[in-house]
């Protein structure tokens, strides 16, 4: 979840590279996975697709346990808002979300009214 995702864990970010536009997405899912790499787009094992990644700067240091980096990946599944806009996240996001807009290397993000989307009330 983005919100367990802390500052020191991302410092050695450079770049966020985006697969697509992501001015058009209310909003990503963001997570740390381990990679072989720095850079590099990664292998991508989840449903749905991978919509961007961090590159890490030649000081980031692999786990001495596994000898892999931990990266953010950004992702959405089949069920979010930009593929059904009634569905599910209507309103309301992920817990991992963020507005993509808020994005930027070795920063977090952060959820806004326009990953949000809070539900629209009708008066009569």
């Amino acid at each position: 979840m983005s919100s367990l995702i802390s500052d020191d864990e991302i410092r050695y970010e450079v770049e966020l590279v985006w697969l697509e536009d992501v001015t058009e997405l209310d909003y990503v899912r963001q997570s740390l996975d381990r990679l072989p790499t720095r850079r590099g787009k990664p292998a991508y094992h989840r449903d749905g697709r991978l919509v961007g990644y961090a590159e890490l700067s030649p000081q980031a240091k692999p786990s001495r346990s596994s000898g892999t980096f931990r990266r953010r990946v950004f992702w959405l599944l089949p069920h979010d808002r930009d593929a059904l806009p009634e569905g599910l996240y209507a309103t309301g996001a992920p817990a991992e979300a963020v507005d993509p807009t808020t994005l930027t290397a070795g920063s977090k993000g952060r959820k806004t009214e326009r990953s949000e989307r809070p539900s629209q009330t009708t008066e009569a």
